[in-house]
């Protein structure tokens, strides 16, 4: 009996100890399947503290306790904070952003300093001694690399052969003219870019931002938002991202640094329709010439999160048409930009392109393609991480730059 004694204690201290570690180990499965080491920046997953996380097309569209904006009345609206100045934020010195008439020219610059290979390349093929099947292949290997799309490369090359031939003998001077002209014909300076933001008879001009994650469209706003302050603009802003953390904080600093106020919500998981609606009858009781509402960032291919889009814009029409939806896209996202367009369009009327992040890549055709697919003008570019590194687009000026 005293030998099997110490037996029997080892086991039972055994499987206390084993019974210990059985919550540790599952914890630790918990974590690593809902919080992996790694993540990539369009992931719909958002980790939050002490591990875990939320789908984003799983999260709750309205804050608990409080309806949604339905298709008939908006009976049950909360009303959003309207704050003078942002609350929460130490106070900003108002700034004078640049006149927009010089930002084009000052953008420019810095895409000619690019190494884009859409003119370059092409000047030297068109240059050469000898053009011959060969170098044509070429040139339109250069355009497909440029992004400029299969109908839009065959196009130009077809002008460009027929022109060639007729031209005969070539000086590069006549090759940089003959480019541009035809360079200029796809790019379509006949496209209305002009911004809508005349203020109605009794209602402000209503634009949307929206995109898909990591494409800077809070930073868009912001930068958009000096445009038109520069221009003279009585601009109020609508902090509709309400799933990003500290994204309304972002917009309200943006806005408080040129004196704009934003409407924005206290509540995390805030219905975004909720907020834009609140900040689009703020606009109109302000009697502010332009509401800009910035949105969440979606995955083009999240069906529950494209639909929810769809609402904040019938819930805001509800109150002032909306006169701009711009969609912003990343310039480096090449063909993949097409595709987030094409479901956006879709979903809420695209009425212009806002192309960011222009000057870190040599793919300017992208400008041809997306105006091709969608029918809807590239209205502005980015060409920097400045405050005012954000401009009109102009299809000759875009052209010149390409050519240097």
């Amino acid at each position: 009996m005293n030998d099997i004694l110490p037996i029997i204690l080892a086991i039972l201290a055994a499987l206390v100890v084993i019974g210990g570690l059985i919550p540790v180990l599952l914890k630790t499965r918990r974590n690593i399947t809902k919080y992996p080491g790694t993540r990539d920046a369009n992931d719909p997953v958002e980790p939050v503290r002490g591990g875990g996380g939320t789908l984003v097309e799983d999260r709750p569209a309205v804050t608990p306790g409080r309806p949604a904006p339905g298709e008939a009345g908006l009976e049950g609206l909360e009303t959003a904070e309207v704050p003078d100045d942002a609350a929460g934020l130490e106070t900003i010195a108002v700034e004078t952003p640049l006149p927009v008439a010089g930002r084009l020219t000052r953008l420019r610059e810095r895409l000619v300093r690019s190494n884009n290979i859409l003119g370059k390349g092409l000047l030297a093929l068109l240059s050469s001694d000898k053009i011959d099947e060969d170098v044509w292949d070429e040139v339109e290997e250069t355009l497909l690399l440029a992004d400029l799309g299969t109908e839009p490369t065959m196009q130009l090359v077809d002008a460009l052969r027929e022109r060639v031939k007729v031209l005969g003998t070539r000086t590069p001077e006549q090759v940089k003219a003959l480019l541009r002209e035809e360079l200029i014909k796809l790019v379509d300076p006949t496209m209305d870019r002009s911004l809508r933001t005349e203020r109605h008879a009794d209602k402000p001009s209503v634009m949307m931002v929206v995109g898909v994650n990591g494409v800077g469209k809070t930073t868009t706003v912001g930068k958009l938002a000096r445009v038109l302050v520069a221009e003279d603009k009585d601009v109020l802003l609508g902090a509709a991202d309400t799933f990003r953390a500290a994204a309304a904080e972002q917009l309200a600093t943006w806005g408080q640094r040129v004196g704009v106020p934003t409407v924005k919500s206290d509540v995390d998981g805030a219905d975004p329709a909720s907020v834009a609606y609140e900040a689009v009858k703020a606009g109109i009781d302000q009697e502010v010439d332009v509401v800009m509402i910035d949105t969440a960032g979606r995955l083009q291919n999240k069906v529950g999160l494209m639909d929810e889009l769809g609402k904040v814009k019938r819930v805001i029409e509800k109150l002032a048409e909306v006169d701009e939806v711009l969609l912003v896209l990343d310039a480096t996202t090449g063909q993949n930009g097409l595709n987030q367009a094409r479901v956006f369009s879709e979903v809420v009327n695209i009425t212009g392109i806002v192309l960011t992040k222009l000057d870190g890549t040599a793919k300017g055709g992208i400008v041809v393609a997306i105006q091709k697919t969608l029918g809807v003008p590239v209205k502005l570019i980015g060409l920097g991480e400045g405050a005012d590194d954000l401009a009109p687009f102009d299809a000759e000026g875009f052209v010149d730059a390409l050519l240097n």
